[in-house]
């Protein structure tokens, strides 16, 4: 069945090249989430003051891969222990965060967040995010698949 996934993990360009290389993973997009403003743009979120966060939207084969194997791909490719940046990256747009679409995506993000903490995996505390999808505004048309556009499997230039 399909279901559709929303993380906030940095840039959002690397976080959706990561995304749409795995196996079950039908479509993924790029674009803004959680934030207070409307019609939100890149040059609005960049200002620091909408709210809003990059994430990637996913949509997903549930019987190919499930939630919690897409939340552990994402809490090991990023730092969930840095509030408001992920590499160079700073400003809130770039916060650690799962927007959960259903009671049971919340719960899988909470079990495997405390789970995670509990391990010790991370040598400072997870300031991960877990809060209730909101509107979804999609990106402008060139950050959509911006890395595969440009043959690249990563950010780094």
């Amino acid at each position: 069945m399909e279901q559709l996934a929303t993380f906030g993990a940095g840039c959002f360009w690397g976080v959706e090249a990561l995304f749409a290389a795995q196996q079950g993973v039908k479509s993924t997009s790029v674009g803004y989430m959680g934030g207070h403003t409307k019609d939100v743009d890149y040059n609005a979120i960049c200002k620091g003051d909408t709210g809003h966060a990059e994430v990637v939207q996913i949509t997903f084969d549930d019987n190919v891969i499930d939630y919690s194997q897409l939340l552990q791909i994402f809490w090991q490719n990023h730092n969930p222990t840095t509030p408001n940046q992920q590499g160079p990256d700073f400003g809130t747009q770039y916060r650690s965060v799962v927007f959960f679409h259903t009671q049971n995506q919340q719960q899988n993000a909470i079990d495997m967040s405390q789970k995670l903490t509990d391990s010790g995996s991370f040598r400072a505390p997870i300031v991960t995010i877990i809060e209730a999808a909101s509107h979804y505004y999609i990106a402008e048309d060139y950050h959509q698949q911006y890395l595969s556009k440009r043959s690249k499997s990563s950010c780094s230039f």
